[in-house]
């Protein structure tokens, strides 16, 4: 049993005490940072893409002379048909990347697939989808649009059906991988 404090210590740390618990603040922090890094930078990629650098009419004059140089005949109906697929893709392409890090981050140094992590990342992503067409309304080159919101939020679950099937099909190759024997 140990001696009881004098009553003006109780409450204190020592200096032993005050070290390990910075020591476990800091590498509480380096594991939270090494976790999630990715996917707070691709939120900030993001949201940078949602300002007016990135609005239809500037990513038209950038795709415009290479498509054109690609295909030299192609109309401007064409062009507005493709310009518009790939605005699209781009909206799928980066929520599925934004998805996978959200996973990452909840994951953390924990192994193996759960269903409540994948649905928290999905979460994350179609509320930050919704967040991010809300800014867009703010943006007087943009527009917001739920259904960019919708497509947002099925490239994050396309990323989520992903990881999953990646996942099971690790889990079910593994014991056959334990299983070989190199012959001597």
């Amino acid at each position: 049993m140990s001696e009881p404090q004098p009553r003006h210590n109780r409450g204190k740390l020592s200096p032993e005490q005050t070290a390990q618990l910075n020591e476990l603040a800091e590498s509480s922090l380096r594991s939270f940072l090494r976790a999630w890094w990715p996917a707070i930078l691709w939120a900030a990629v993001i949201f940078s893409m949602s300002m007016d650098t990135f609005s239809s009419e500037h990513t038209a004059m950038v795709f415009s002379p290479v498509l054109h140089w690609l295909v030299p005949h192609l109309t401007d109906d064409q062009f507005d048909t493709i310009h518009h697929y790939l605005r699209k893709s781009a909206h799928f392409g980066e929520y599925f990347i934004f998805c996978l890090f959200l996973y990452r981050g909840i994951h953390g140094s924990r192994t193996g697939w759960r269903w409540i992590w994948g649905l928290s990342a999905w979460f994350i992503a179609a509320a930050y989808s919704a967040l991010d067409e809300i800014h867009q309304a703010f943006v007087a080159s943009r527009t917001a649009s739920p259904y960019d919101s919708l497509l947002d939020s099925a490239g994050a679950l396309f990323a989520i059906v992903f990881l999953w099937l990646w996942f099971r099909l690790r889990r079910h190759r593994t014991p056959l991988a334990a299983n070989i024997h190199p012959s001597s």
